[in-house]
């Protein structure tokens, strides 16, 4: 029997009585026309059809006499899933696309069945819900509540898997492009009647031709202020060509620009100006680590104010900005500027989930930075190529890798052809000589060992090291940064330590420090894993640094006489430490570095070693570790049949940039520098009285240390950590965090052979 005024949601006021249901026809007719708008360069019709159809099951009666009766919160479970369990809805639209358009409905179907859970695999998963009685019967049930006739048809609607975009091996990614404009479509509306103050605060962005001039405006005001010194004038030599180049088409670049070249602002000025001559809608930053973020989130702020959206794990809100601008556009990155980091922005482009997925059709005709483009993991290189590819051919994306030590990303085949590359073709440099700028920028003076395979002590190390008033010394792994810095102490107690035994704030804390006393010439020695290395703007005489790739070692220097004040260039010292680096990438890179070093006599960091260094790493990795090109981009010469079988939810699965399953988080108890903020206990005591909140919970990760597993398990055995929430543990010893070193998971002192890498 059918039930006229078929309801989508219904919700209550803030006054407790209930508004005017949301009408079924209005939503599906609304999510249609807004999910065309974001699919108009790569979908419009499928899009349209997709939001018409997504929630026809909700037509029949078992949903609408559930809805009816629910209360104000069970009405609501549109959002938090409770409508999806009790009344199911979403796979009547999915049976109607297949049954309609047979293999090509496929496409319609993942869409549609997965707007609630995410995009499925399809053998095992979708099409075996397909061919389920109970699918069938949501059909039919549907069908039978005669729903408006304009829903169903189709009009000229005719499906041809000939357009889309990259062919079969584009395939996956347009999906999710669809995907993403329904399931955005799909919040939104919802959200409109759901929650309409919240609704009305979207989209209150200033334009980004606004934005330029504020950027225009910052720049004019530092050039006027820099030191008329050789690095100044480089940089604003960089900054120029920057600008020109924004004119050139839209496309690859890269951005090849020695460590201290001012690369961060100068990338912006093209982004903007490329932006606003080629109608790109966003400019979208990433970097490698949530370490330094911040960092270049602040410098984006301090000149946008809050048009910049800092979204990647660490990022900060106030409790009372939480459910305003810059949390809804975490959402679906719809604000002209982001800053993220390779995690949010590479996992989010291999993800199944809606809430990973959907902010995806607004990565269209956009500016992505890929600061620090050497740090891309080689063991998934191949299928982030393979997407920077597709987004840059047929999406409207302008991609600019910027780096000192530009990877080797082109196409290469080997005899094996297993070591085969698809790569990257047509980068443009955007800087006219980047070798002149190199002799321009060279500010150091590397010495390599004399034997490479003589190891030094730590012991050894620290006296040399002590000889040297301000001193920077990186290393590969903790372990080593704790005995280095242990045997310090000797010669000076007040070295510092930085590694990720320390929490954020801590690490922060210190680097600041650090700044403090570089600028008033006190002399200061580090002794630091690589973390330092990226992003952390300090400048010190000399530098040591244990043997890894050669792009670390690069990074290093960067860190060295680097804004070339010193009377003669800065010194950088490649030792070899007393243990090789862990098996791993690590190892493969300090391999690398030595087989192209081996019998260099000129400059090791000279432009012309790096293709050849990132062959050998490449080489000696697999660059689709996890086979995900296997499920995602498929065999054969043409999409019809089983090839358009997709394991969506297993590629997600894989693509993971971070592994932490070995490791857990514990929230340490550190109190700042001088002992006496009571910060981190506030906030415990309110997530124990409480419970999570997002803003809280961000907070606190600014107070985590990650520590392997089978440790945590002993520690809380011992009752020095509690765990707080599932999966997640609090500092209870005093003795458990060192102010100094941070988390010392054995008490004081701990040995280094007691820590884990």
């Amino acid at each position: 029997m059918a039930i006229n005024n078929s309801i989508a949601h219904a919700a209550k006021n803030p006054d407790g009585s209930w508004r005017e249901p949301h009408d079924l026809f209005e939503h599906l007719s609304s999510v249609g026309a807004l999910a065309a708008v974001f699919a108009e360069q790569f979908g419009s019709d499928w899009a349209r059809l997709a939001g018409r159809w997504h929630d026809l099951g909700k037509y029949r009666p078992r949903f609408q006499h559930y809805i009816r009766q629910a209360s104000g919160f069970e009405a609501d479970a549109h959002i938090k899933g409770e409508v999806s369990r009790r009344a199911p809805h979403s796979t009547a639209g999915a049976m109607l696309a297949t049954d309609r358009f047979g293999n090509t409905g496929r496409v319609l179907a993942y869409i549609i069945a997965g707007h609630h859970a995410g995009l499925a695999d399809w053998f095992g998963d979708l099409d075996q819900r397909l061919a389920s009685t109970e699918s069938r019967a949501e059909l039919a049930e549907s069908l039978e509540s005669n729903p408006p006739a304009e829903l169903l048809v189709s009009g000229n609607f005719k499906p041809d898997l000939r357009a889309v975009p990259g062919g079969k091996d584009g395939f996956a990614l347009w999906v999710r492009m669809l995907f993403s404009a329904l399931v955005d479509a799909d919040f939104l509306d919802t959200e409109r009647y759901m929650d309409p103050d919240k609704y009305a605060l979207r989209n209150q962005w200033p334009a980004l031709s606004e934005l330029a001039t504020q950027f225009d405006t910052h720049m004019a005001r530092l050039v006027a202020s820099a030191a008329p010194t050789a690095v100044n004038e480089v940089r604003a030599e960089i900054l120029r060509q920057c600008r020109e180049k924004a004119a050139l088409s839209p496309g690859l670049f890269s951005l090849t620009v020695p460590t201290g070249g001012g690369k961060t602002l100068s990338g912006m000025a093209f982004a903007l100006e490329h932006a606003r001559l080629h109608g790109k809608r966003r400019v979208i930053h990433v970097i490698p680590y949530t370490s330094i973020i911040e960092q270049t989130a602040d410098t984006f702020r301090s000149i946008f104010g809050e048009a910049v959206i800092e979204h990647h794990s660490n990022a900060e809100s106030d409790p009372e900005q939480e459910n305003y601008a810059s949390r809804l556009a975490c959402e679906n990155w719809d604000a002209p500027i982001i800053v993220t980091t390779n995690v949010q922005f590479f996992e989010s482009l291999f993800a199944a989930r809606t809430s990973r997925c959907r902010k995806l059709h607004n990565l269209v005709d956009s500016v992505v930075i890929l600061d620090e483009a050497q740090l891309l993991p080689p063991e998934f290189l191949q299928p982030m190529l393979d997407m920077l590819r597709l987004l840059t051919r047929h999406y409207g994306v302008t991609v600019v890798l910027s780096t000192a030590t530009q990877p080797a990303l082109s196409t290469r085949e080997y005899f094996d052809p297993s070591k085969n590359l698809r790569g990257l073709e047509d980068v443009r440099e955007l800087m006219d000589d980047p070798d002149a700028l190199y002799a321009a920028l060279e500010r150091v003076r590397v010495r390599l060992p004399l034997d490479w395979h003589t190891r030094t002590d730590w012991s050894t190390l620290a006296g040399d090291i002590a000889k040297h008033e301000s001193v920077l010394v990186i290393v590969n792994t903790r372990k080593d940064a704790h005995e280095l810095w242990r045997q310090m102490q000797e010669y000076d107690p007040g070295t510092f330590h930085l590694s990720a035994l320390m929490c954020g704030a801590h690490r922060s804390q210190v680097i600041a420090d650090i700044k403090m006393r570089l600028q008033a010439s006190i002399p200061t020695r580090v002794v630091s894993t690589q973390l330092v290395e990226a992003g952390v703007d300090v400048d010190f005489p000399v530098v040591y640094r244990a043997l890894a790739g050669l792009d670390s070692i690069a990074q290093a220097a960067g860190r060295c006489n680097r804004e070339g004040r010193l009377a003669e260039k800065g010194e950088v010292i490649v030792f070899v430490p007393p243990k090789p680096a862990p098996p791993g990438l690590l190892r493969r890179g300090e391999d690398a570095c030595r087989n192209v070093l081996y019998e260099v006599t000129g400059q090791p960091l000279a432009r012309e070693h790096f293709a050849r260094y990132f062959q050998h790493l490449y080489h000696a990795c697999e660059l689709d570790k996890m086979r995900i090109c296997d499920e995602l981009f498929m065999a054969g010469d043409s999409l019809d049949g089983r090839e358009l079988a997709v394991n969506f939810r297993s590629a997600a699965e894989k693509f993971r940039l971070i592994e932490d399953e070995d490791s857990v988080p514990i929230i340490v108890r550190y109190r700042g520098s001088d002992g006496q903020d009571d910060s981190i206990d506030n906030w415990l005591t309110k997530l124990r009285k409480e419970g999570p909140q997002r803003w809280l919970m961000r907070k606190l990760q600014r107070y985590t240390v990650n520590l392997h597993r089978s440790r945590a398990t002993q520690l809380l055995a011992q009752g020095d950590i509690e765990e707080i929430m599932p999966g997640l543990f609090v500092q209870l010893s005093d003795w458990l965090y060192d102010a100094q070193i941070g988390l010392l998971p054995e008490g004081k002192p701990m040995r280094a052979d007691q820590l884990i890498t």
